[in-house]
């Protein structure tokens, strides 16, 4: 199995984790997005839309869309509930982090960490502040009431918000007003199989 991916990359990272959580063993192939990697004739071969993370399965089939990937790979496994409703709430998380965090706190450290603060999106940048906080506000509240995002045990619902939330400083959003984010940062980063970003 062949992963294509950026491990600077909250999406990617969410690859690695499961795979890293569960003993998957795959090879790594790195793809630099900003030297136009992932838009040649081979790399669109595997994924047309031309983003990463993208996997070859061992029979040559391919799947792409991180949240999507974590689900295939979460099926059969504690990192996905068996109950119908808790299965649902885990899949609600994703389409939170996709639609009402990845948007804010992703791009804004886009902005940030990566083109560094162009004057053409000081503004951009500064309106992505509210809608992150509230997704994180909307987190740190689910954490009040429970260790992970859907009940006493990972998810890959965590998975999937941990990668970008645990570099949101990163975009400019201040994670000590938040500590039971903090505090479920540090569990994820215990448990056994844990990798972080790298380079």
């Amino acid at each position: 199995m062949v992963v294509y991916g950026d491990m600077q990359s909250g999406n990617c990272l969410k690859v690695k984790l499961i795979l890293s959580f569960l003993g998957i063993e795959h090879q790594w192939i790195h793809v630099n997005i900003l030297e136009n990697e992932t838009k040649t004739s081979e790399f669109l071969a595997i994924n047309p839309n031309g983003k990463i993370p993208a996997v070859m399965l061992d029979d040559g089939r391919t799947l792409s869309e991180s949240n999507a990937i974590l689900g295939y790979f979460a099926e059969g496994t504690d990192f996905l509930p068996l109950d119908v409703y808790q299965k649902a709430k885990v899949y609600e998380w994703l389409f939170f982090e996709q639609y009402s965090h990845e948007p804010y706190i992703a791009v804004a450290r886009f902005i940030q960490k990566y083109q560094g603060m162009p004057e053409s999106r000081v503004e951009e940048y500064q309106s992505l502040q509210a809608g992150g906080n509230k997704a994180l506000a909307l987190m740190e509240q689910q954490l009040s009431t429970s260790a992970f995002l859907v009940g006493e045990q990972p998810t890959i619902a965590d998975i999937a918000l941990y990668a970008y939330t645990h570099v949101a400083d990163e975009g400019g959003f201040n994670l000590s007003n938040y500590p039971n984010i903090q505090r479920w940062i540090a569990a994820i980063a215990a448990k056994k199989g844990y990798i972080g970003m790298q380079g």
